[in-house]
Formats: structure tokens, sequence, C-alpha cells
């Protein structure tokens, strides 16, 4: 009898690693959803559209883009974290969500490191440095110099409290031993638009926003804040080259998963994004809207975003609390 329940027992643990080998082998069978969680229209909208079209060529099923904005990107990752775990809604995580926000004193209630899983990284986003024409700072030394003779009266804009380019700055006052002050616009538009017209003298802002005026010769890069040169502006030295060592501040994105998902579902996932930005001609669209196509697969990505959490915390710590 005993001997007739074990083989029970062994039949039906054989049969559901069977089910669970056939699952994944049939992964996928329908459908998978994007939750993009930013608005349609902006750049890493576009970005992800581009990568989950070749995506669902190379996977044999649709992957249909679904946008979700709000908290800093991080609404549409929550849904991604309480979504069944079987790989059908992956996700689009960038740098704040990721990074940031759970750093931040009103954090809103996503643990990325245990409620997400990465697929990969996919690409960076170049931020830089720049200068109104009038401002009179021909280099990253003339801006730092003139902020150390006046300490926290000098302003820079930023598109908004915590973001990237706010936390980049910040990392630059840091670095740079200077006091500056944050002035938050809504979005990289309005802040370069008053840089042109001299309301602040330097702003941190995307290089899409701020590179046809430098192009044009109305604005001055002091720097771009990534640990090398941007492929989009190679002639543009980095922070570092410009003479704070060390500087280094990517803004990036990547496509994550529920964390219980399957490792082979995983694993066919994060296969297939490697090969979208394998491709050619995905790569040369991503360069197109200003970014940069930088697969890492799951493991190092998973091993950088614990480091870029760990830097923006510790810079978050120090900061005072924003004014009321």
């Amino acid at each position: 009898m005993k001997t007739s329940i074990w083989r029970l027992i062994a039949t039906f643990a054989l049969s559901s690693a069977a089910f669970a080998t056939a699952s994944a082998q049939q992964f996928p069978s329908k459908p998978i959803t994007l939750v993009v969680p930013f608005a349609p229209g902006a750049s890493a909208d576009a970005i992800a559209r581009v990568v989950g079209k070749e995506m669902s060529q190379l996977l044999g099923q649709p992957v249909v883009v679904d946008n979700k904005p709000g908290a800093g990107g991080a609404l549409g990752l929550m849904a991604v974290a309480r979504a069944s775990a079987d790989g059908y809604t992956i996700g689009l995580g960038a740098t704040g969500a990721i990074a940031v926000n759970s750093h931040l004193p009103d954090a809103p209630p996503l643990k990325p490191q245990s409620d997400l899983s990465p697929l990969g990284k996919m690409a960076d986003i170049p931020l830089v440095v720049v200068a109104s024409g009038s401002a009179g700072y021909g280099n990253l030394q003339a801006f730092l110099a003139d902020a150390k003779a006046k300490p926290g009266k000098i302003s820079y804009a930023t598109p908004g409290q915590y973001t990237s380019q706010h936390l980049s700055g910040e990392l630059l006052a840091k670095m740079g031993n200077v006091s500056i002050s944050a002035v938050p616009y809504r979005g990289s538009g309005p802040a370069v638009t008053d840089l042109l017209g001299g309301v602040v003298p330097v702003a941190v802002v995307d290089l899409t926003s701020a590179y046809p005026h430098i192009k044009a010769g109305k604005l001055v890069a002091l720097g771009v804040t990534s640990a090398e040169r941007s492929k989009v502006a190679p002639e543009l030295p980095t922070i570092a080259e410009a003479g704070v060592k060390g500087y280094a501040a990517p803004a990036w994105m990547g496509l994550f998963v529920a964390a219980k998902t399957p490792a082979d579902v995983k694993a066919k996932l994060s296969g297939a994004l490697q090969k979208a930005l394998s491709n050619q001609e995905v790569r040369h669209q991503i360069s197109n809207l200003a970014a940069e196509p930088a697969y890492m697969d799951p493991q190092d990505f998973g091993q950088f975003i614990a480091g870029e959490s760990r830097k923006w915390g510790d810079l978050i710590s120090q900061m005072p609390p924003p004014a009321k």
C-alpha cells in the first residue's frame, strides 16, 4: 500500500515537471503586454515601441504597449509587480522608478529589487549640463569657479524635483564642492526655454531638448553626465573629462517582469530583448530618438541597479528636504 502511494506521488511530481516544461516551451502562446509608465509620445514610449515591435517578431506573438503614466514611472511598474507572474506582462523601468523613488520621503509602495525581476538593460538616455549663452561660462570649470565664489546664489534648472537630471546636478554640486540651487520645471522643454531666455544660467536636461540649441551656438554644453561620451554627440566632453574626476550619473531604462516569473520564461524574454537590440535597424531607430542602445544581461543589470540605488540613496539622504 505504501509503495503504491509513493509511486502515485512520484508520478504526480513527474507529471507536474513535464507540464511546467511544456508550458515554458509553449511560451508565449498569446499576446504580451508591455507596460510603459510614461505618456504616449515621450522618448521612452517611442523606444519601447521600437523594441517591442522587434520582440514580437522574435517571439511570434504581438507585444502590445499599454501606457500607464504616474508616480514618476512607478504606477505602471506596480501594475507589472501585481500581474500574474507568467511573463505575459512586462514593463519598462527607468532610473527614477527603479533606483531613486524608493529612497524618497514620500516613496510609492514599490520595492523594485524585490517586487520585480530584470530582463535586461535596454538603453542609456544622455543628459547634459548646459549653460545659457549669456551666462559667460565657456566650460565647466568656469561655472564651478563662479559657483564657489557665490555659494548658494547660482541656480540651475531641472525638469522636476528628484528627477535624474536634478540628482545629476546635486551629485555635481557634491563632487564639485559647490553650493547651487535647483529650480524645478515641468519638463526639459520649459527649462530649456528659460535657459535660452537667460532666466536661469545653467540647466541639467536631456540631450534631446538641448542639442539643437547647442549646435546652433545658443547654448554652451558644459558636459554630459554619463561615464563615456555620448554617441549622439561625441564632440561633447563628459563631466569627468571636464574636471570632476570620477563623476558619472547615467540615465537608463530596461525591461522587467514580476519577481516570481519562472526562470525559463524570463530567459526567453531576455533572449528576445538581446536579439532585438542587436538588430542594426532597431539600434539606428533608438539612436534617432537621441538614446543609446545599451543591452546588459539580467544578472549584470541587477548588480548595476543595486549600485545605482546605493549611490542615489546615499545622495538623497544628504539632501535637505524640498521646500513646502
